[in-house]
């Protein structure tokens, strides 16, 4: 992949900073709102709490989250209730997914990669689809991740793509190892399937 950039051993300060820049750009190239994508998980908290701390206009910026669980903004399984409480108190308007959203066109998709190889809640057995009609589905898992059992909603393939670069945080060997996979195309894993049809710049942190 050409368009493909891989910064190793990156922490997450330097991850935090690379999305400001990307973030400080996107704001000086107009007077809109800037639209961003996010991840829930382990991984990217620790980076968020960091990016919320940059002095940017966060009035400006729309945060979405790639994905959730369908469960209340305040239960603990929530990526859009987590979300909200970082980004908020900054300013920040943050999305909840309906499948009626209107997706807009994201400054920066950030993903996250599970080790069976899905991106947002787009699992393998969903199959999806990198012409899917739909901006937004609501999906379940098979099997149910054990430590999150729960019916998800999720932007899908085309609505990822719809962005002006993407990014992931690959840390371990297992998911080193399906995303360098996907790469070359020896898969047809959904982070495959995505991968394959991006022509925006993509960067992966490790």
């Amino acid at each position: 992949m050409e368009n493909l950039q891989v910064i190793e051993n990156a922490a997450d300060e330097e991850i935090a900073a690379w999305i400001e820049a990307r973030l400080i750009a996107a704001l000086a190239e107009g007077g809109g709102p800037v639209e961003i994508a996010v991840p829930g998980g382990s991984t990217p908290f620790p980076i968020l709490e960091k990016l919320v701390m940059a002095p940017l206009d966060w009035s400006r910026i729309v945060v979405w989250p790639g994905d959730d669980r369908i469960v209340p903004e305040d239960h603990t399984a929530s990526n859009t209730g987590r979300i909200r409480a970082l980004f908020e108190p900054v300013g920040a308007e943050v999305v909840t997914l309906t499948t009626m959203e209107q997706v807009p066109l994201f400054a920066l998709v950030w993903l996250g990669m599970g080790a069976d190889g899905h991106i947002a809640s787009l699992f393998p057995n969903t199959d999806p689809q990198v012409n899917d009609g739909e901006p937004i589905r609501r999906l379940t898992p098979d099997p149910l991740p054990p430590e999150a059992p729960f019916d998800r909603i999720t932007l899908t393939i085309p609505s990822l793509l719809n962005s002006e670069a993407m990014m992931f945080v690959i840390r371990g060997a297992d998911k080193r190892a399906v995303f360098d996979a996907a790469v070359a195309g020896e898969s047809d894993l959904p982070i495959a399937r995505l991968l394959g049809a991006a022509t925006q710049p993509v960067t992966c942190f490790t």
